[in-house]
C-alpha cells in the first residue's frame, strides 16, 4: 500500500506555476476591463488635434500627464537651473520652471517641419527643510543622499513645492508673442522620525531616490520613510494634475481671448 502510495505521489507535478483551474469547469475568464474614455473637454479636444509639449524629461511627469489623454512630445529644456539658492523657495522654482519653458519656446517656435506648438508646459519640484529653509534638490552623491534623507527624518516636516508654466503662442503680433500662466502647488511632508538609519542607508542603496528632488520617491519604496502627507499627492511626485489641467484652461482661454480681442480690433478699422 506504502509502495502504490508513493507511486501515486510521485505522479504529481509540484513544480508547475500556472494557477489552479476553477473548480466549476463552466466558469469563464474573467475579462479585463475596457480602457475608460479619455476626458472629453473642450480645451482637452482642441489640443488633441494640436502640437503640445511637455519640456519636462521626468518619466514620472511624463506619466501624469498622459492621464489626461492628450498627446504630447518630450522636449526637455537645456536651460541651466543656476538660479542662487538664496533666492526665497517660490521665487527660485518659479524662475526654473519659467526659463525652462522659454528655453523650449525659443526652439520650437519657428520649428519649420513640425509647426509652431499650441501649448508647453514646464515644470519644477524643490523640497524644502522647514527648520533650515534650505532647498534640496537631487543628491549629488550616496553620502549626501543619506545626510539628506536623515535631516529630513530628524526635522520631521518638509515642504514640497512645485512651480507650472503653460505658455500658448498668440496668433497676433501682440508682444511678447505668447500667453503665459504659472502655478505653485505646496504639500507638507510629514516623515516618520522612527526610521532608522539602517533603513535609510539601504533605501539609499536601492538608488530609487537617486534623481528625485529630495532623495525619496513617494510613489515607490520611498513610501516607508513617509508617515503622512497634507495636499497634493501628485505635486510630491512631480506634477499636480488638477492643478495642470486648470493652467492648461487658462492658458489656452488668455490666446483665444487675445486673438478674438485682435480680430474685434481689426472689425472696427475696417469700418473706418
Amino acid at each position: 500500500m506504502a509502495d502504490s502510495k508513493g507511486t501515486l505521489l510521485s505522479q504529481v507535478d509540484d513544480t508547475t506555476s500556472d494557477p489552479p483551474p476553477a473548480y466549476d469547469a463552466s466558469a469563464a475568464p474573467t475579462p479585463r476591463l475596457p480602457r475608460p474614455p479619455p476626458l472629453s473637454l473642450p480645451v482637452l479636444n482642441t489640443l488633441r488635434t494640436k502640437r503640445v509639449i511637455l519640456a519636462s524629461a521626468s518619466p514620472r511627469r511624463r506619466q501624469i500627464l498622459s492621464l489626461l489623454g492628450l498627446p504630447f512630445e518630450v522636449i526637455p529644456s537645456n536651460a541651466a537651473e543656476d538660479f542662487p539658492k538664496t533666492m526665497e523657495p517660490f521665487e527660485y522654482v518659479l524662475a526654473t520652471a519659467t526659463k525652462k519653458a522659454q528655453a523650449v519656446y525659443s526652439t520650437e517656435i519657428n520649428n519649420e517641419e513640425k509647426g509652431e506648438p499650441a501649448l508647453i508646459l514646464a515644470a519644477d519640484t524643490i523640497v524644502v527643510d522647514n527648520v533650515s529653509g534650505s532647498i534640496l534638490e537631487k543628491p549629488r552623491s550616496e553620502a549626501q543622499h543619506i545626510t539628506m534623507l536623515k535631516m529630513l527624518r530628524d526635522n520631521r516636516v518638509h515642504k514640497v513645492y512645485t512651480a507650472m508654466v503653460a505658455m500658448a503662442p498668440l496668433e497676433s503680433a501682440r508682444l511678447p508673442g505668447y500667453a503665459l500662466e504659472t502655478h505653485i502647488e505646496e504639500t507638507d511632508v510629514v516623515f516618520d522620525g522612527e526610521v532608522t538609519d539602517d533603513l535609510i542607508v539601504a533605501y539609499v542603496r536601492t538608488r530609487e531616490g537617486a534623481d528625485k528632488a529630495g532623495g525619496y520617491g513617494l510613489q515607490g519604496l520611498g513610501s516607508i520613510l513617509v508617515e503622512s502627507i497634507q495636499g497634493s499627492w501628485d505635486n510630491v511626485v512631480g506634477l499636480p494634475l488638477k492643478a495642470a489641467l486648470r493652467l492648461i484652461e487658462k492658458v489656452v482661454a488668455k490666446a483665444d481671448d487675445d486673438d478674438d480681442g485682435d480680430e474685434m480690433l481689426e472689425g472696427e478699422e475696417d469700418e473706418e
